[in-house]
């Protein structure tokens, strides 16, 4: 079963959930599809959806919440 890499458009910091407080867009072992948004990247204070780009199964994030990514950078995997 091959592996489909999800990658940060931007270089900023990652966060897995909207806010704080809100739960997390996607939680490891989820089923994924293209468009559904799995992180946001901060970049100077503005907030920038991650959509998957992907369809797949069993997400496996490679990047901590409010971890520094850089652009092209993988920040998860999920199933093909």
């Amino acid at each position: 079963m091959s592996k489909l890499e999800i990658r940060s458009p931007l270089p900023g910091t990652f966060y897995r959930s909207s806010s704080p407080d809100a739960p997390p867009f996607k939680a490891d072992g989820d089923t994924v599809s293209n468009n559904e948004v799995v992180g946001v990247i901060e970049v100077m204070k503005t907030f920038h959806e991650i959509t998957a780009g992907v369809s797949g199964r069993n997400i496996v994030f490679l990047a901590d919440n409010e971890e520094p990514v850089m652009a092209g950078q993988v920040i998860a995997e999920v199933e093909e």
